[in-house]
């Protein structure tokens, strides 16, 4: 069956047929195509479009296929056209021609449009939840190694000391702004399509503010031109969720630095890690690796729908059958990749004494020697020039700040005395950043909890 097939004389070619048909990937949509069916058939018995007989009989139609496909009793035919020629021709077949009348005031094109939006608006509500677990996840860490002192870096060069979870909630602060362009986007998604018809509305007295409430949107359309041939939804929850990639790739990326044992700042779990199959001390960052990887496949996905809809005339074309594989992709393989990554996260160990050893052999300290000389009185310029010409000293001298005897601190400046130890030990250069957003354990436990409370509401 082909719910254009009036018009033509011949039979689609196997070939044609095979190239335009869209079954193979819309048919995940078969709830939500029922949903509105049954939301369409409802608002047409409310208008005496059709007889209420006909719409409860439209109804338990729509509603027995629905248990029989989510219980396996009913299996989808792939040799459809669609996911909305197989429910029509099901319904028509359970319950004759009162099957025939669902389709009145509406189009292919409109049904389309809603379906696709009622998907999204549903994976929107689970991607949400595991960015949100993801969330969590990082602040539990960061509570466990809020006192964890380890080198933060500016060019890849160890600079100046925080602690890991100081480091890891910057992720979290990424990861709530990805919820927020998820909320944002679901917002203006959230628009009835339905009752725009092929293009131009129609010319039956239909409610479409009743369709949209009884679906859950805010609202109707306000042009039915665009209410069909709109696909900014799917470019920006697409741009969302490759901004969303981004921040995992980059986490991935440190995670898989940290593994190694040039840094050797974290253990992986076992059973998040994979070996080599010739070398047998290998421990391979597996997950992270595919991650980052896999962040290319979702940045595609966002340049294949602006591809096909950057130069496309109103209203629907068949070129926009290609949104939903791209749309339907870049959600799977997210969805994929935060439920590999947060057990991974969840079960990692941070190794603090190796954290430790980096920081203290990276002059990361130098910055607050020279605040000590400007507590002394020496403009920031001089005490800066000072303290690079100790380190200068340590590097040739092998030594490190803290190790550094005071007579060659003299010899740079006479502003110097014993209290300098103090002033650069690590541990006290941590605990004394304390303006907001800095790494102090305080202000860590404080800012996890604060994400930790953002989440709940």
């Amino acid at each position: 069956m082909k719910l254009w097939e009036g018009r033509f004389q011949k039979e689609l070619s196997a070939t044609t047929n095979d190239f335009n048909s869209s079954i193979s990937f819309d048919s995940r949509m078969f709830s939500q195509d029922i949903t509105g069916s049954i939301a369409h058939a409802t608002m047409l018995g409310a208008k005496g479009i059709i007889s209420d007989a006909d719409m409860h009989t439209i109804i338990d139609g729509l509603t027995g296929i629905l248990e029989d496909i989510n219980s396996s009793k009913l299996e989808i035919d792939k040799g459809c056209e669609d996911i909305h020629t197989f429910i029509e021709a099901e319904l028509t077949q359970r319950v004759g021609d009162a099957g025939k009348r669902l389709h009145t005031a509406r189009s292919r094109n409109d049904q389309v449009a809603l379906d696709v939006r009622l998907y999204l608006r549903d994976e929107c509500t689970q991607l949400r939840s595991l960015v949100a677990e993801l969330i969590a996840t990082i602040c539990k860490k960061a509570e466990e190694y809020s006192d964890a002192v380890m080198p933060g870096y500016t060019h890849l060069q160890r600079a100046q000391p925080v602690t890991f979870g100081h480091y890891i909630l910057a992720y979290a602060q990424m990861l709530l702004r990805d919820l927020g362009r998820l909320d944002d986007a679901a917002k203006r998604m959230n628009i009835s399509p339905l009752g725009s018809g092929a293009l131009a509305g129609t010319t039956y007295n239909i409610d479409r503010e009743m369709t949209a409430k009884l679906l859950g949107f805010e609202a109707a359309c306000e042009n039915s031109l665009d209410g069909v041939s709109d696909r900014d939804f799917c470019i920006e929850l697409a741009s969302a969720l490759s901004i969303i990639m981004v921040h995992l790739s980059r986490f991935s990326e440190e995670i898989i630095l940290w593994c190694s044992h040039e840094f050797k700042f974290i253990e992986l779990d076992d059973a998040f890690s994979t070996g080599s199959s010739i070398m047998p001390q290998k421990k391979n960052p597996d997950i992270a690796e595919l991650v980052r990887g896999k962040s290319g496949r979702v940045f595609g996905d966002l340049m294949t729908l602006l591809t096909v809809m950057k130069g496309l005339p109103l209203a629907y074309n068949k070129d926009m059958q290609e949104d939903k594989q791209a749309i339907f992709d870049a959600f799977d393989t997210v969805k994929m990749c935060l439920t590999a990554f947060i057990p991974m996260l969840e079960t990692m160990t941070a190794l603090t004494d190796n954290m430790y050893r980096a920081a203290a052999k990276g002059f990361i300290n130098a910055t607050d020697c020279a605040d000590y000389l400007v507590g002394k009185g020496l403009p920031f310029r001089d005490a800066y020039k000072c303290v690079g010409h100790l380190v200068a000293v340590c590097i040739e001298a092998d030594e490190t700040l803290e190790s550094l005897p005071l007579e060659k601190y003299k010899q740079a400046c006479e502003l110097f005395s014993d209290d300098v130890y103090d002033a650069i030990n690590l541990e006290k250069c941590v605990r004394d950043r304390k303006c907001k957003g800095a790494p102090c354990p305080e202000n860590v436990v404080a800012q996890a909890q604060a994400i930790l409370g953002k989440l709940q509401k």
